[in-house]
């Protein structure tokens, strides 16, 4: 196929970066790793090249070993493609509130020489859309001293905030490839049916949902078809929501701000989903900066909130970022949207989480692994949800809340915490 001379090869477009840039690449579905690839061929003439970024799919070649003092990766959320880096040392990790990272932009913080995007194809008027992953992408475009597009047909153009004329570009670059898909159903079994179940028995009609990402909210979402009226506020979302829109379960009728539409950041799916959100205007996707602000969620009423966690403490302390010192993820948005949560009228911010890992470890536990970060601290948490039941903590004091989450823990865990909390305050035997 013959392209327009508007387009640049990659090799070409890339030679804008010089050494010590720092770099800021799209991530998500939306990761450019046609650009990402060519930059490699770049190495021999660069050095100390900053790389900042959060979820980032796919092989992004620059975090491998033979790059390191060329490429530095500085995430400021840990995917599955830095993981092994983060936690060799060859790359560095940011603790942020996804809320919070347009301001390391705007503010000087983390200025962006380069911002390497994929967008949809110019439209009539000229315009190419951020696609499925608009988030920070938005705030990077637009304090970035440079822009490189990769234009894939693929992308789908979505409505909000993600619109960019194509005359803000330096340079495009064509590329036809598939986006990162990721099937979370697959991985929806008895136990995450259960725990959707109890979360699905905590919502009420009229609510706006906040998802987070993985089995568990596609889990509640399978479980909500004979609810009436919710809505959608949420930093992502995945496949699990398409069947509710078209049941019209999902219509935002009733939310206070954006009704009638569905407010997200990014989305994460297969491709049914990424072909229904193209231009599909009962979606907006909107800056992270706005969507995740607690001010604003909170302005929904019956905000509900659905989280994960890696392990929680008999306290509530919640750790969903690390496992003891490895770096396994990062803050997110997990505290913007538990606090919004809890200040909506008539809110619920919900921690759900098997009882124990796929290998059997407890995820209830005394107290967290030595180095394990909080990202949701005690006095925060309302509602943990596991497939035993649900806590509810809010109010609650230490010996309340411990009994609370035993009841809850998995029943081969139960006697070992109950020994731990009487040691602790003399919750069991002789009180």
């Amino acid at each position: 196929m013959k392209l327009p001379e508007v387009y640049q090869s990659a090799e070409e477009a890339l030679s804008i970066i010089q050494p010590g840039n720092r770099i800021y690449i799209q991530g998500s579905a939306q990761t450019p790793t046609c650009l990402l690839r060519a930059l490699a061929l770049h190495a021999h003439r660069l050095k100390n090249v900053e790389i900042v970024s959060i979820t980032v799919y796919g092989d992004v070649q620059l975090d491998k070993p033979e790059y390191e003092g060329i490429f530095h990766f500085n995430s400021l959320f840990v995917s599955a493609s830095l993981r092994k880096a983060v936690n060799e040392g060859r790359a560095d990790y940011v603790p942020v509130f996804l809320s919070e990272i347009p301001e390391l932009f705007k503010q000087g913080i983390l200025p962006i020489d380069v911002a390497l995007v994929q967008v949809s194809p110019p439209d009539k008027h000229g315009y190419c859309s951020l696609g499925v992953s608009v988030d920070i992408a938005r705030s990077a475009v637009n304090t970035s001293k440079h822009i490189i597009a990769q234009v894939n047909p693929n992308v789908p153009r979505t409505h909000g905030d993600g619109l960019i004329h194509s005359s803000r570009f330096d340079s495009m670059v064509y590329c036809d490839e598939p986006l990162y898909e990721a099937n979370y159903g697959e991985k929806v079994g008895p136990v995450e049916l259960k725990i959707g179940a109890n979360v699905a028995s905590l919502i009420e009609d009229r609510s706006t949902l906040q998802m987070g990402i993985g089995s568990i909210p596609d889990a509640v979402l399978r479980l909500l078809v004979n609810h009436k009226d919710l809505g959608v506020h949420t930093e992502m979302c995945s496949d699990g929501i398409i069947d509710l829109v078209e049941k019209d379960v999902i219509n935002n009728r009733f939310k206070n701000i954006h009704p009638n539409k569905s407010v997200t950041s990014f989305a994460l799916g297969s491709r049914r989903l990424y072909d229904y959100l193209d231009d599909n205007p009962a979606f907006n996707f909107l800056d992270i900066e706005y969507v995740n602000d607690p001010h604003i969620i909170r302005r929904n009423n019956k905000m509900v909130s659905i989280n994960s966690a890696v392990e929680i403490d008999i306290t509530g302390q919640v750790c969903a970022d690390s496992i003891g010192t490895y770096q396994y993820s990062g803050v997110g948005g997990q505290m913007d949207f538990m606090r919004g949560a809890a200040l909506s009228e008539g809110g619920k911010p919900i921690i759900a989480m098997p009882s124990r890992t796929a290998r059997g470890v407890p995820r209830i536990v005394p107290t967290l692994k030595p180095g394990a970060g909080v990202v949701t601290t005690r006095a925060h948490m309302h509602y943990v949800v596991t497939e035993y039941g649900i806590a509810y903590l809010f109010g609650k004091n230490f010996r309340q809340r411990a009994e609370a989450l035993i009841n809850i823990a998995h029943p081969d865990d139960r006697e070992f915490l109950e020994r731990s909390c009487h040691e602790r305050f003399k919750l069991f035997g002789n009180q």
